[in-house]
């Protein structure tokens, strides 16, 4: 599997902004989906925002009007603009690749899936 590597977190205060960048490495991923997810301490990992297979993207209610995901036009990099953050936006982001998603999930065999190590973002009240 190419590594995808995940930069861009930090630490804003509310309603601030931060931009993620994912690199896949220079691997070009063909009807795959690509996702952006985060789990915040104590939680369960949720999507974030998910571009389908055929293009259309699906954000999470929270995030909506919020976060945009973009990629570059060779999607060897996956950006998620994040603005008006919330405390509650807290978590370890991370960005991955899979065959199969719906909405913001991925599901499927997990050993054809591509995760980052994920970049923290925090924010303060």
């Amino acid at each position: 599997q190419v590594p995808l590597v995940e930069s861009g977190g930090g630490s804003v205060q509310t309603g601030g902004s931060l931009r993620l960048s994912c690199s896949t490495s220079g691997h070009t991923y063909i009807n795959y989906c690509l996702g952006w997810f985060r789990q915040a301490p104590g939680k369960e990992r949720e999507g974030v925002a998910v571009k389908q297979d055929d293009g259309s993207i699906v954000y999470a209610d929270p995030v909506k009007g919020r976060f945009a995901f973009s990629t570059d036009n060779s999607e060897h990099t996956l950006y998620l603009q994040m603005d008006n953050l919330k405390p509650e936006d807290t978590a370890m982001y991370y960005c991955a690749v899979g065959p199969f998603c719906t909405g913001t999930s991925f599901f499927g065999d997990s050993s054809l899936q591509t995760w980052g190590r994920g970049t923290l973002v925090t924010v303060s009240s």
